[in-house]
């Protein structure tokens, strides 16, 4: 797979795929770090002489133009980053958007307006992926987090240009995700959160090849306390997948894995609770309450196991850190994991980067990937779309 750094783009229009699908309210960005991430690789391309343009979806706006996705903001913010005007198209294909490509002189930058304006973007629709690669002469794929997905700017525009490759952030991902975590350092410990089990059936038994130690929290932490015997109370809950957490912990057991659960919880009636409802070990939750966080022993009995890591990959916080009452347990092994200046720290999903990037420690974390599904689907070992059509381009 080749990568921007070893493609001649001098004077050729390039279209590069980012991941530009940041948070607005009112029409203000919240978190630019998906546009900050980009930004090694459109300098690269406009350093190399290129004519850049930038294709990227916002939002969910199915297949139809809305206001409220525009990529307009985003195309102004991005031209205060880079101190250089960055027009946006009025669409991503057509003629208008077609004659300001064409026209682009190098080393000038040009935004396409959102590529799901469109709904053959997300059907991988041959004569859009064909519309979108009219003006370019080479193409550069960029947005990890989209690399999951087999859609028209990441698939289908691979077979109307000759040269295609991958960005700055795009390789980075690919070496920690594929060589890193091919040979970590050992001990090699796998954090895994959020809310179901279901999602992630596959990757935590994979990841039972892979790692020393298991550590399961999390709302998905509540099947495997059901899979024991403990009354979870009104707790999110998967009781039809308990079976499979005891075959999770069992095969733990045969393979030598330690696998860690909380041994006591954070409680509350709902997710909206200003203030906690105690502290309780898992043998006692309470039947009126939800398990909302781990509690201060399971992070001790959790930091001090990650404290002699070699290696850690997390993905999926540890309570419901949305709320600052249920956001502790979370901020305390992102606090633990800064610390590990020794170790290779990699951070996995959304909603992960969302706790570290709250602590403000991203900076001490080895990898932030910006990848949510791309990164599940890539730690399931499975083969990506996106990875796979820049390796079959030109052959």
């Amino acid at each position: 797979m080749k990568s921007l750094e070893e493609m001649d783009v001098a004077g050729k229009r390039t279209l590069i795929r980012v991941d530009f699908n940041v948070p607005l309210k009112n029409g203000v960005i919240q978190d630019d770090n998906r546009i900050v991430q980009s930004l090694p690789t459109i300098r690269l391309a406009l350093e190399k002489g290129a004519a850049v343009i930038l294709c990227a979806h916002l939002g969910k706006p199915k297949g139809k133009p809305v206001s409220e996705y525009s990529l307009a903001p985003v195309a102004a913010h991005l031209s205060d980053l880079l101190n250089m005007e960055v027009p946006l198209a009025p669409d991503c294909i057509g003629p208008e958007a077609e004659r300001m490509a064409m026209e682009l002189a190098p080393g000038n930058i040009l935004m396409l307006e959102n590529l799901r304006f469109h709904p053959g973007e997300e059907a991988n629709d041959p004569e859009f992926a064909a519309a979108l690669a009219k003006a370019a002469e080479a193409y550069v794929d960029d947005a990890f987090g989209t690399a999951h997905r087999a859609h028209a700017s990441n698939v289908g525009v691979t077979r109307h240009v000759r040269e295609c490759g991958c960005g700055l952030l795009m390789k980075k991902e690919w070496r920690y995700l594929a060589e890193v975590l091919a040979a970590p350092a050992r001990p090699y410990a796998a954090i895994s959160g959020g809310s179901k089990v279901s999602t992630k059936l596959t990757v935590l038994t994979r990841l039972l090849d892979k790692v020393d130690t298991l550590i399961i929290g999390g709302a998905m932490a509540n099947t495997f306390l059901l899979a024991k015997g403990y009354d979870v109370g009104r707790s999110l809950v998967e009781p039809d997948l308990a079976h499979e957490a005891t075959n999770i912990m069992n095969a733990a057991v045969d393979k030598g894995i330690k696998l860690l659960l909380p041994v006591d919880v954070v409680v509350g009636s709902s997710l909206d609770d200003k203030v906690t409802g105690g502290v309780f070990p898992v043998e006692s939750i309470p039947k009126d309450k939800m398990v909302l966080d781990i509690g201060p022993a399971s992070v001790e009995l959790f930091t001090t196991e990650l404290a002699t890591a070699g290696t850690v990959m997390w993905n999926g916080p540890l309570g419901a850190f949305e709320n600052q009452a249920f956001a502790q347990g979370s901020l305390a092994v992102a606090r633990c994991l800064a610390g590990l200046d020794k170790a290779t720290t990699i951070v996995g999903g959304g909603d992960t980067d969302a706790v570290v990037h709250a602590a403000k420690l991203q900076e001490k974390f080895s990898f932030i990937s910006t990848g949510g599904g791309s990164f599940m689907e890539f730690m399931e070992g499975k083969e990506l779309p996106a990875f796979t059509a820049l390796k079959e381009c030109g052959a």
